[in-house]
């Protein structure tokens, strides 16, 4: 996986079939940023416009390989994006063993590398893979179940009834192994586990690629049924949110599950999902962008983006960007430089004297606005604008999202932002 973009989430896992053990109003874990100090991927030589760069670049191929699975013959060779920008402490099994694993919204599947584990058909991840048989609660997932069915690739031996799964992911990177059940343990932010036991994960026994450590492996949070959020979802009430705080925050962000996740503030605006194919990702209905009294204009508005916590940029669709950028222009009233790297489209010198305009994005039946700090940063001497143009799919990025309480309530159909501190959630 190309650059990514990690926060760390503090998880312990259990299973689905029995009544989790959590607090009658849900659970919450932290997320942690890649570049926070407190990281473990932190890297204090690099400048903030470093980070800034690899993370753009990072959402460059995520927007690729987005648009990758959306076509139907990528869909069939069970291709899915690069992993997201989180990353997830977790413990697996009885009794439990902790590790770190990429947390991905763009993709379904739980997997992490168990024994046997090659040396040369897995990556280094700096603690020993998982060992299913010194787990009492392990087990393997029949061929002919639903679950096995529910992958885009499988396959079965004749003499065994193992569900065997295969991903690949757009970097090609992939894993391979058996699709398997065991117990899940969220270790609260507050401190109490919750734990849900006979969870489906992949036991991954050929995993290659760009995976590197500390990461065991990966966490799916998209809307597929095999996904960490849809497996729960009856015990967290069908809903969960996040707060991101802003990158300069020393403080951690959050991830809220159950009736924790609910927002409770005033100021809230409530958008519909809509369900398009894959059913992986988060569709959402945006008609425009305004800047005082000038609106750019959606060509077609019905799920025509995708809302990811795990791209950092915001992408929109070439000619409605090209109208956007047009009134960011006459807002600032300033000549634009070029960015000699290419990433971003419009900035201008950092030195230069300007006043960012707030921006209005009009979602269906919910109107947005955005800070500043949303849609502008520093960049090696520019100060250059966070949203970028798309040749066709549109992505509501990270950026856009820092400082709102973003619910997603999957019963309902709906997400839901509130302006929020997330340094104070």
């Amino acid at each position: 996986m190309h650059n990514p973009l990690f926060l760390v989430l503090t998880v312990i896992f259990s299973s689905l079939v029995v009544q989790p053990v959590m607090g009658a109003k849900g659970f919450s874990v932290e997320l942690i940023h890649l570049d926070s100090p407190i990281s473990p991927f932190y890297n204090a030589s690099l400048t903030s416009s470093q980070i800034l760069g690899k993370n753009a670049l990072h959402s460059m191929d995520r927007l690729k390989h987005f648009q990758f699975l959306i076509d139907q013959s990528a869909i069939q060779s069970a291709v899915t994006p690069n992993g997201g920008i989180y990353l997830m402490k977790l413990s697996f099994g009885t009794p439990p063993v902790d590790y770190m694993a990429v947390a991905d919204t763009g993709s379904d599947l739980i997997w992490i590398q168990c024994v046997p584990c090659l040396q040369s058909q897995c990556y280094p991840q700096g603690s020993p893979p998982f060992d299913p048989q010194a787990s009492s609660t392990y087990k393997k997932i029949p061929c002919d179940s639903d679950s096995c069915q529910a992958l885009p690739r499988y396959q079965c031996s004749n003499d065994v009834n193992d569900c065997q799964y295969s991903y690949s992911y757009g970097d090609k990177s992939f894993t391979k192994g058996i699709l398997s059940t065991d117990t899940l343990t969220f270790d609260d932010s507050n401190g109490q586990n919750t734990a849900f036991p006979t969870s489906i994960f992949g036991c991954g026994h050929n995993n290659q690629g760009k995976f590197r450590s500390p990461s065991a492996g990966l966490v799916g949070l998209g809307g597929g049924p095999l996904s960490l959020a849809s497996q729960i979802s009856n015990q967290i009430d069908n809903r969960f949110s996040y707060c991101l705080v802003p990158r300069s925050a020393s403080s951690s962000s959050k991830l809220l599950f159950g009736q924790e996740a609910i927002i409770s503030r005033p100021g809230a605006v409530s958008t519909p999902l809509v369900s398009k194919t894959p059913q992986t990702f988060y569709y959402l209905s945006l008609e425009g962008v305004s800047i005082g009294d000038k609106t750019a204009e959606a060509g077609s508005s019905q799920g025509n983006i995708i809302i990811d916590s795990g791209t950092t940029l915001t992408y929109l669709e070439s000619s409605f960007y090209s109208s956007l950028e047009t009134i960011v222009k006459d807002a600032i009233g300033v000549d634009p430089v070029k960015d000699p790297s290419g990433t971003f489209s419009l900035c201008y010198g950092a030195k230069t004297n300007i006043s960012v305009p707030e921006m209005v994005f009009h979602f269906s039946g919910a109107d947005l606005l955005l800070q500043p700090e949303n849609t502008f940063r520093i960049n090696d001497g520019l100060f250059c604008m966070l949203i970028v143009p798309s040749d066709s799919l549109s992505i509501f990025g990270n950026y856009a999202q820092m400082n709102f309480q973003v619910e997603y309530d999957l019963q309902k159909r709906t997400v839901s932002f509130a302006p929020t501190d997330c340094t104070k959630q």
